[in-house]
Parts: C-alpha cells; sequence; structure tokens
C-alpha cells in the first residue's frame, strides 16, 4: 500500500510543472494563438525563477520573476505574431531555441558561480502539510502534503478554468478564438485580447519553469531542468481537450508516465506478478504519453459532437482587413 502511495505523492510532484505549462498554453490558444515556444518558455522561467530566489531568497520574488519572464517572452511572441503577422509556428519554434539558448548561456555563467538555495529557501520548498486534510489516511499524504507549488499549480489551472469558462472576459478570449472577425464587428478589440491572454498563458509556463529549477533541482541550478517538459505540455493541451481542469487530470496522468520510468523496480518488487514491466525499455513508457495523446486526437476528430476541441481560429493570423 505504502508504494502505491508514494507513487502517487511522486506523481502529483511530478505532474505540477506541466499543469502549469499546460495550463499556460491553453490560455494562449483559447484566444486564437498557437505558441509552440513553451520549451524556450520555461527555459527563461526556470533561469529567472532560481536566480531570483538564490540572490533574494524570496519564493514570492522567485515567482514573480519567473512570470515576468514569461510574460515578456509571450509579448515577443504576440508583437511578432499578432503585429506583424509572423508565422506562428516558425516564431514559436523560434521561441523555443532562442529561450532555451539565452537560459543555457548564462546558467553556465551561473554554474560558475557555484549557486545554492538558502536554507530557509528549501525549507519553503519543501512539504507543506495542510491541517486536519493531511491526517486523512492515503489521500493526505498524496494531495495534502506536498509542496507549496504543487498547491499554487492547481490553484492557478482552477482560476484559469473559471476564467475561461465563466467569466465575461473569457467569453471574449473564446470568441476571438473562434471567429476573430465576428469578435471584431462585435466590438471586441481582438489585438488587446490576443496580448493579453499570450503574456498571461506565458507566465504561467514561466511559473512551471521555475518549478523545475527550484523543486527538481533541490537547491542547486540545472542548466538541463526544463528538458523536454515545454514540448510534453504542448502535447498535454490535446490529452487535456483545452480545458484547464482537464488538464488537471492529464498532468496527473504524464506524471505517473514520468514517475513509473523511475520506479518500475520499486512497483515490480512490491507486485511480483508484474515483473515483465521491468522487462520493457525505458523508451516505452516515454512514449506511451504521446501515444494516448495520439489517440485522443484521433477520437476528438470523430466525433460527431465536438466538443473540447482546437479553437477554428488556433494558429491562424487574424487580418483585419479580411472582415
Amino acid at each position: 500500500m505504502s508504494t502505491i502511495i508514494n507513487f502517487l505523492f511522486a506523481a502529483v510532484k511530478s505532474g505540477a510543472p506541466l499543469l502549469l505549462g499546460t495550463t499556460g498554453e491553453i490560455i494562449t490558444e483559447k484566444s486564437g494563438s498557437l505558441n509552440l515556444g513553451v520549451e524556450g518558455i520555461m527555459a527563461l522561467g526556470a533561469f529567472a525563477g532560481y536566480y531570483a530566489g538564490y540572490k533574494s531568497g524570496s519564493l514570492v520574488l522567485a515567482i514573480f520573476s519567473a512570470f515576468l519572464m514569461g510574460a515578456l517572452a509571450g509579448l515577443i511572441f504576440a508583437v511578432l505574431t499578432v503585429t506583424l503577422q509572423a508565422n506562428q509556428n516558425v516564431t514559436g519554434l523560434t521561441l523555443t531555441i532562442f529561450g532555451s539558448g539565452v537560459a543555457l548561456f548564462f546558467g553556465e555563467i551561473l554554474i560558475k558561480q557555484r549557486p545554492k538555495l538558502s536554507g530557509a529557501m528549501n525549507a519553503m520548498l519543501s512539504g507543506t502539510e495542510i491541517p486536519l486534510l493531511s491526517k486523512i489516511p492515503a489521500i493526505g499524504r498524496i494531495l495534502f502534503s506536498q509542496n507549496i507549488l504543487v498547491y499554487l499549480s492547481i490553484i492557478i489551472a482552477v482560476l484559469c478554468g473559471i476564467y475561461l469558462k465563466y467569466t465575461r472576459a473569457g467569453l471574449k478570449v473564446r470568441a476571438v478564438g473562434e471567429n476573430p472577425a465576428a469578435a471584431d464587428a462585435s466590438g471586441i478589440n481582438v489585438t488587446l485580447t490576443k496580448y493579453i491572454n499570450i503574456m498571461l498563458g506565458g507566465g504561467i509556463c514561466g511559473i512551471g519553469g521555475a518549478y523545475l529549477a527550484l523543486i527538481n533541482g533541490r537547491g542547486d541550478w540545472d542548466n538541463n531542468a526544463v528538458s523536454g517538459q515545454g514540448w510534453i505540455s504542448v502535447a498535454l493541451v490535446i490529452f487535456a481537450r483545452w480545458s484547464p481542469f482537464g488538464a488537471i487530470l492529464g498532468s496527473l496522468v504524464f506524471g505517473a508516465f514520468y514517475v513509473f520510468q523511475i520506479r518500475v523496480n520499486d512497483i515490480v518488487a512490491a507486485f511480483p506478478f508484474l515483473g515483465f514491466l521491468s522487462k520493457i525499455p525505458n523508451a516505452f513508457y516515454s512514449m506511451l504519453p504521446f501515444v494516448i495523446t495520439a489517440l485522443v486526437l484521433v477520437i476528438s476528430s470523430v466525433q460527431k459532437k465536438k466538443i473540447g476541441v482546437q479553437p477554428s481560429s488556433c494558429g491562424i493570423n487574424y487580418y483585419r482587413e479580411d472582415r
């Protein structure tokens, strides 16, 4: 029983940065923009968050710095694709290369300083037990004994879900994403809506990068902190069917796959009848999330009732003169 509880605890912890990256990309795509630069944005957020935390010892400043850096990267994407009408796919890929390169460049300089987060900072990032709830058998350990950034990621996802589905501002975002020309004709400022939500999505992705640098690095800076998590987040958007609420479940599933690769021997030791799992190459488990994502995409494409599909104008630049 303890093996399962520890496995699920680790799955939630590993899924949190994916949840942030996915939620940020969902916000962006809902406004009609496809940003494939999540990997680069998370890398920039990772460096900004770690450096701010290292220099100030403040977790709040670290998170704010990561959000600000991610929003700045989102602003660059918005200027190029919304104002200058650059190709969104090319711009996103360029942003990934640019962001990863900048983070690596400054990361190499930082490594020479042998950076280490303060003891107080690490204490804040360790598990935080929620009174009473953490005492619930099994569930208390899995959900209510996590680090503070896990709680923050869930809160952000829930708030974004409410924002998109139940608020007037969210309705405008969805209208712009589905039909920007109609939204423009109804009086919605399409350009402003896109700018705000691309920057908001970028900021949330930046926090996801900071999570990877602050939590997974265990106090040390790692140039490979993001290591493909941004690309997985983009795939997870499809799995979550463009819903922040779906991203919560999806991040848990994808996090479980990641943890399974590392702890497969522990699972086999606890459940000997699953011994065949240890003989399967780890590459197979790495591949599974993308296979499942592809299946979800195929199923959603053949459904007659189109619920939870990509916004109609996503990835397509809007020319006001073509109305």
